[in-house]
């Protein structure tokens, strides 16, 4: 998640286990975007969010790790 650029126990508290995916729920995302203090920022976890939610879904209303890990190397 260094896209969001949150510390790893942020990261580790809201990752969680869906099937056999590691998924961040929507919900985490949104708060994060209403609140992050970096303009740019907001708008990288925008599209992640998009990303993950429509192009890439695996799990409903969660994102994929694997789709921020794409993320992030896209940078």
């Amino acid at each position: 998640m260094s896209i969001t650029r949150m510390n790893e126990q942020w990261a580790a508290a809201r990752i969680k286990q869906k099937g056999d995916r590691k998924c961040i729920h929507w919900k985490n995302l949104r708060d994060l975007i209403l609140a992050h203090p970096d303009v740019k920022k907001r708008v990288d976890i925008f599209a992640l969010s998009i990303y993950g939610l429509v192009i890439f879904p695996k799990a409903l209303g969660h994102v994929d790790e694997v789709v921020s890990d794409l993320f992030d190397r896209l940078d």
